[in-house]
């Protein structure tokens, strides 16, 4: 059975609470079986995790977290758990929704756009590491995009891309699709769905249909990063690099103990053209190198 016990930190006589890495995990399952739709995957993480850690009785550690979360992967890539040794928070009854992003710090990075460069022969590589909210994003985006008008290709560098925002990533897409809207994806909660699709765009906003467009990926290239270079793909672009983790779900943050933060599943996406997902086995590139070969082997596609 979980324990728990009660200590005072040495600095201001506050009661501390300290929560058992048993504890932490049936908290876990909890929310597992709150948040996403039913599923055989889930049923066999919260299976898994009863069987691994419910008589382990010892405090919750940093350790212990990454130990969790290893369990967990192969079930749902997405899970991760922060851990605080100072933590105060109380622990969520209610899912409280993503934080809010702070504008000043998108602003100030560029909402990710790290780099736009001309290459010999023509080609434009735009470097995008994540994707900001598209309300601040899009001027720093369509400026990327400004800046390869008349390339010769396009080499879309996601391989540090660690995600963000679905409509961030509808966005790009039709800016690579061709302007008409087209359907992406459906994503499945518990109690409803909800379907993406890339916005019309003004005539010859979009890369010509003529152009070459190229997705670089990488082992770190993680969550929506995976998800525009899984859409693209499934559309007939091309996909270079190294095969990607395989975290497709949606997620949401959810506290579960004061020092136990934890990102948690709540949806999955479906791809409307392959009518499945990259959940576990990751976008395979249809170009296998090292990522740091990615550039010249796309470059070797046209």
């Amino acid at each position: 059975m979980a324990t728990t016990k009660t200590t005072r930190a040495a600095a201001t006589g506050t009661p501390l609470q300290v929560i058992s890495v048993a504890e932490v995990t049936a908290r876990l399952a909890t929310w597992l079986r709150r948040l996403p739709p039913p599923q055989e995957r889930i049923d066999r993480l919260i299976a898994e995790l009863d069987e691994r850690f419910a008589g382990r009785t010892e405090p919750i550690t940093e350790d212990a977290c990454v130990e969790i979360e290893r369990v967990a992967w192969p079930y749902s890539r997405h899970l991760l758990l922060q851990y605080d040794r100072d933590g105060t928070g109380t622990p969520d009854e209610q899912d409280p929704g993503w934080p809010e992003p702070d504008p000043e710090t998108i602003l100030l990075n560029a909402a990710q756009v790290r780099q736009v460069s001309r290459l010999d022969g023509g080609a434009c590589l735009i470097r995008l590491d994540g994707f900001e909210p598209l309300s601040i994003a899009q001027p720093y985006l369509d400026g990327a995009f400004a800046l390869a008008r008349g390339a010769t290709a396009i080499l879309l560098d996601l391989r540090a891309n660690v995600g963000g925002y679905p409509e961030t990533v509808a966005y790009l897409a039709g800016r690579l699709l061709g302007g008409k809207a087209v359907k992406l994806s459906e994503v499945t909660y518990r109690d409803h769905q909800r379907q993406w699709w890339t916005p019309d765009l003004p005539a010859g906003t979009a890369v010509p249909a003529d152009t070459p467009v190229a997705v670089l990926v990488s082992g770190r290239t993680f969550s929506s990063g995976e998800a525009l270079a899984y859409h693209l793909q499934a559309r007939g672009r091309v996909v270079v690099g190294e095969r990607t983790p395989g975290a497709a779900d949606h997620v949401t943050e959810i506290r579960l103990a004061a020092t136990v933060t934890a990102e948690l599943p709540f949806g999955y996406s479906t791809d409307s053209v392959t009518g499945t997902n990259w959940e576990g086995r990751g976008v395979a590139p249809r170009v296998e190198c090292a990522a740091d070969d990615a550039v010249d082997a796309a470059l070797a596609c046209f």
